[in-house]
């Protein structure tokens, strides 16, 4: 079956629009219509090659769209289901995920080279194999991926909505609501305004947090932040230090979450000073393979206990916690539809991009049939 993708090259400098080859379904794996694909900040960092993808690779991790056919052995959906990919596979077997933390299965390890599980390609195009981002490789019209990569949904949920939960949502919620261990009555300080950080606002301010301060540079993203839950923003880190520190009589922050597109040393800092007494720092976002960046006083963790955290996927559990945020916003609990500031067809992916590092939208997403 041929298909159009986005796709990085070895030589590639933005995303190419090439027509591939898609494999049959093998056993334990589904072939997958897609209707959306979210844009998220780490794909782009595979262009950069900040992340290091095998090339050629189909780029594109949140995805959502409709079951075709199945292999052999699949049990967890069948043809005509409605299914949200998760950017981190799940076996439901291996150490990880037999005790509770699928957020790091082992089956995560495919996620830069692209390949299945068997250590195969499932995209081809002129002699040579194609992986998928993730072990997906959302930026494409069909794909042929592990039924431990897909989350089976509520039909009536619009996909187009639905696919902010592969990736972007959980990974900010979780950073504060499972990670970050946000209680009523906690002050919080997120890193990052955009697609992570602002579900990160929203996941504070479900838990009950008094006051959820924002740092971004961007006018329009603090902005937005005041309409996902945060009751105070700030363009600097200094002018937030100086703003909890007021707000909370010289206690410091509870937590701090960063979840800004790329980490350095001075967030990290600021997001651990910020802290208080047995306070906790979250740290979403990441940096390239092997940077240092963190140079942090040993002093301060011990004497005050402060604890570091890193998360990946919010710390959630896919299978469940899609499903569970999917419900919540059918209930009228939390906000989606907002977090989509703009669409575009896949031959606009690169506008796309271009928008988001122009600080214009929350959360692109490309929309398959339009």
């Amino acid at each position: 079956m041929k298909t159009r993708a986005a796709v990085l090259d070895e030589d590639s400098t933005e995303f190419e629009i090439r027509t591939l080859d898609v494999d049959e379904p093998k056993y334990g794996e589904v072939h997958v219509r897609f209707v959306a694909a979210g844009l998220c900040h780490s794909d782009l960092h595979s262009v950069d090659r900040i992340l290091l993808p095998r090339r050629p690779i189909v780029m594109g991790h949140e995805g959502s769209g409709i079951v075709e056919k199945v292999g052999p052995g699949v049990t967890k959906v069948e043809p005509g289901d409605h299914i949200v990919c998760s950017f981190v596979p799940n076996c439901g077997r291996c150490r990880y995920c037999a005790t509770g933390r699928s957020a790091v299965c082992d089956l995560g390890a495919h996620a830069v080279s692209g390949d299945m599980p068997d250590g195969t390609f499932r995209y081809h195009a002129d002699g040579r194999d194609y992986g998928g981002l993730c072990m997906l490789g959302t930026f494409s019209e069909r794909a042929t991926v592990s039924e431990h990569s897909v989350v089976k949904i509520d039909p009536w949920i619009p996909l187009e909505i639905a696919v902010l939960v592969g990736c972007g949502v959980p990974t900010g919620w979780g950073s504060a609501t499972e990670a970050g261990g946000v209680h009523v009555g906690d002050t919080v300080v997120v890193y990052g305004a955009g697609g992570i950080g602002m579900n990160a606002v929203q996941g504070a301010a479900f838990a009950g947090a008094k006051y959820v301060v924002v740092v971004d540079p961007v006018p329009f993203k603090r902005e937005m932040a005041t309409t996902f839950g945060a009751t105070h923003t700030s363009a600097t880190a200094e002018e937030a230090a100086a703003l909890v520190d007021e707000l909370t009589w010289g206690q410091g922050a509870d937590q701090s979450l960063v979840t800004v597109g790329l980490v350095d040393d001075k967030v990290i800092s600021d997001a651990f000073e910020i802290v208080g007494k047995g306070g906790t720092m979250v740290v979403t976002s990441m940096a390239g393979p092997g940077v240092i960046n963190m140079h942090l006083p040993s002093a301060s963790l011990t004497k005050l206990e402060k604890t570091i955290k890193g998360s990946m996927f919010g710390s959630l559990n896919p299978q469940y916690d899609i499903v569970k945020l999917l419900r919540l916003h059918n209930a009228g609990r939390i906000k989606l539809e907002e977090l989509c500031t703009r669409t575009y067809t896949l031959d606009e992916v690169n506008k796309g991009y271009a928008d988001l590092m122009a600080g214009e939208i929350i959360r692109g997403v490309i929309l398959f049939d339009r």
